[in-house]
């Protein structure tokens, strides 16, 4: 397998949040023996521009210095948390998103700080993770903390949310693994209804057998959970079956959890989790770190 599969990727940016994913992701690399990937993107070509600066060559090298400054604290921080961990850096000059999309397409998963601003003063942390959520190769890490802070909490449960699509079965899986790595439990939210009366025009209202509809759902989470509990009998299990919001459920959740993992997207319509809008609302608002899994392309 190629070297560059076997480490996870970090977005820094100078900031503290990014300096705490540092941490978190190095610590994860160890767990797993895997390398590191801390990026620094310089952005050139929105700094080249109207920034007062005298000309292109010294501009860039005092850019380029920053950058390396940064880059080299995020390689204390990640020895300091993770010693032994292969640290590499990349410093491309293009911008913060497409360089984790394009270092994203090998590796395991991508980390982002989930606070504060974002790789540049005029994108801000949400914008980032949206952005890398709708596009990288791999799962996508935001690292949200409790009432967003970098406080990540380290106990709590692993949730994940299940709606039976294909990328649900792979955050399934995913969370499973998270959950036996980490001896912590698992809750599987399956929240099977995400109109209300007045949606869809009104038509909700003419569904009237709830009981009916309800037991075909605890049949689906079921029979997506029964696989996996065989795979790891370690991983102690809780169903939680809800008519709600699922955007609302899991980011309840998140204030007990120590990871919420869902797909990047989901079936949609009337029986299905909206995981597109509800991985941006997590991404967003989480109380929690947050593993968004994301379709690999075959190689």
């Amino acid at each position: 397998m190629n070297a560059a599969v076997n480490r996870i990727v970090v977005g820094v940016d100078g900031a503290e949040p990014g300096r705490a994913a540092v941490r978190w992701a190095a610590v994860r690399a160890a767990e797993r023996g895997l390398g590191l990937l801390i990026v620094h993107a310089l952005h050139v070509e929105q700094r080249a521009y109207g920034g007062g600066l005298a000309g292109p060559s010294p501009w860039f090298d005092v850019l380029a210095a920053d950058g390396r400054r940064i880059l080299d604290e995020a390689m204390e921080e990640a020895a300091s948390a993770a010693p032994g961990v292969r640290v590499d850096t990349l410093m491309p000059t293009d911008s913060p998103v497409s360089a984790l999309v394009g270092a994203s397409e090998p590796a395991t998963m991508v980390v982002i700080g989930g606070t504060g601003k974002g790789f540049f003063g005029e994108m801000t942390i949400g914008s980032t993770a949206s952005a890398i959520i709708a596009h990288a190769h791999c799962p996508v890490v935001v690292l949200r903390g409790r009432k967003g802070t970098t406080n990540y909490p380290e106990d709590g449960p692993v949730v994940v949310g299940v709606d039976g699509s294909p990328l649900s079965e792979q955050a399934v899986e995913a969370a499973f693994e998270e959950a036996s790595r980490r001896n912590a439990s698992l809750v599987a939210v399956h929240a099977w209804s995400d109109v209300t009366y007045d949606d869809v025009y009104g038509m909700a209202r003419l569904v009237t057998q709830w009981e009916s509809i309800e037991d075909d759902e605890r049949r689906l989470l079921a029979q997506r959970l029964a696989g996996w509990q065989e795979k790891y009998p370690d991983v102690t299990v809780n169903r939680s079956l809800v008519r709600d919001r699922p955007r609302q459920v899991l980011l309840d959740w998140s204030g007990k959890a120590q990871l919420v993992v869902v797909g990047s997207r989901g079936r949609g319509g009337f029986t299905g989790l909206l995981l597109g809008s509800t991985s941006q609302a997590l991404a967003h608002y989480a109380e929690c770190p947050v593993m968004v899994v994301r379709p690999r392309k075959a190689r």
